[in-house]
């Protein structure tokens, strides 16, 4: 299984201003182990030809967008918990804490008399998250308890949490248009080709930029070629989704939600001195902290994220299906750390991205999908996500040892 790593180190020496050297540079990282997200690309390739032969509605246009919003809460919360493993953590909680942003929402937005304006009322969900988030941060830092008893405990209450906040009210219907839309509405094919077009230009100037002010800093680029297939590869990938998206109901607005969340987190991650400090105190807490890093506040802002994230993404799922069931976030907790591990996050600290955690979702939720299209035992997707999970540790363990192995003999 692929391995979707941390930003790499700035590389010594020449600059990387040719293809060969960084096609030789390439080869170096595939014989250590670092062939990035293309094995997992394949292997969806693959999964996805395995299952158009067993039901020929798997590879059609409804079907693509159904996974898109099937995939969206799977997604955030995978993002969330990236953050907690980057440092070495867990949180087992996540399930239950997405299950309380998702109850709160539905519940001040329920049309009884009493409904609450649509911001106020999200602000109010979300700041539930940051508090579970603190909460359990202060505890593993300040009091010194493993996050894995601390999140346990949590996965216990909040699962409590929920079902006291929905008690004895039966079902409660949203009707607030805005918030139902959001996460099942879909966008105007002509919108969507602009946006296509604002976010490939967005994309390609970033690289220009990037590229000029590494110049002025005397540090190494990698080829134009490189760069002009990188902006041409993202803009087929795109253009491919958008076309077959408006061949069935258009492009989901839950879709582009997620994409804004990438694209986000990953800013935060790879260019900000916050970001660094999660990948320094994932890598090694005590030299981070001799590096004069505050390592509780990191840690402790990072579950603040992934509670929060959880909480965003169990509202997703609520307006999504209208009404908040007493079994939303069951289960998830789990499958949101396999999403992450298979993306790439490695258990011990220090590796992943939220882009890996996406990849990793979209996978399971294309498993998912497939198996019930074939009608297949829902109990072989649990096989096989867990089979996929520890097929990833021990990858990851793999290409851990080897790269050190390479370093040792140059």
């Amino acid at each position: 299984m692929s391995m979707v790593t941390e930003p790499p180190l700035e590389a010594e020496g020449p600059a990387r201003d040719t293809v060969a050297a960084y096609a030789r540079r390439w080869w170096t990282d595939v014989k250590a182990g670092e062939l990035g997200s293309l094995p997992i690309i394949v292997g969806l390739i693959v999964i996805c030809i395995v299952f158009q032969t067993q039901n020929d509605r798997f590879l059609t246009a409804g079907n693509f967008v159904n996974l898109i919003v099937q995939t969206a809460p799977y997604a955030v919360i995978a993002m969330g918990v990236t953050f907690a493993l980057l440092l070495g953590e867990i949180d087992l909680s996540i399930g239950f804490v997405s299950g309380v942003g998702g109850v709160l929402v539905a519940l001040l937005l329920a049309p009884d008399g009493n409904e609450m304006a649509t911001a106020p009322a999200i602000a109010l969900a979300l700041l539930a998250g940051l508090g579970i988030g603190l909460l359990h941060g202060l505890i593993i830092t300040k009091v010194g308890v493993p996050s894995f008893v601390v999140t346990l405990a949590g996965l216990l209450a909040w699962n409590g949490v929920v079902l006291l906040l929905i008690g004895s009210r039966g079902t409660v219907i949203l009707q607030n248009d805005f918030v139902v839309g959001l996460a099942n509405d879909f966008m105007d094919p002509g919108l969507a080709w602009v946006l296509w077009a604002v976010t490939i230009a967005l994309y390609a100037a970033i690289h220009v930029l990037r590229i000029r002010s590494r110049r002025k800093a005397g540090l190494a680029n990698d080829p134009w070629v490189i760069e002009v297939l990188r902006i041409g590869g993202l803009a087929l990938v795109l253009a491919v989704a958008i076309a077959v998206a408006n061949q069935d109901r258009g492009v989901p607005y839950v879709g582009i939600l997620v994409g804004a969340l990438l694209v986000f987190w990953t800013y935060i991650l790879n260019r900000t001195r916050f970001g660094r400090h999660v990948y320094a105190v994932g890598g090694s807490a005590e030299a981070a902290r001799r590096a004069g890093i505050n390592v509780d506040r990191v840690k402790i802002a990072c579950f603040m994220l992934c509670s929060v994230l959880s909480g965003f993404a169990g509202m997703i799922q609520v307006l999504r299906l209208g009404s908040p069931l007493p079994s939303i976030g069951e289960g998830l907790e789990l499958q949101a750390v396999a999403a992450a591990v298979i993306g790439g996050a490695s258990l011990s600290g220090g590796i992943g991205t939220v882009a890996g955690g996406i990849i990793g979702t979209t996978l399971i939720r294309v498993i998912d999908n497939g198996l019930v299209l074939s009608h297949v035992d829902a109990n072989w997707f649990k096989f096989a996500i867990g089979m996929l999970t520890i097929f990833a540790v021990v990858a990851n363990a793999w290409m851990r040892k080897r790269a050190r192995a390479i370093k040792m003999e140059a």
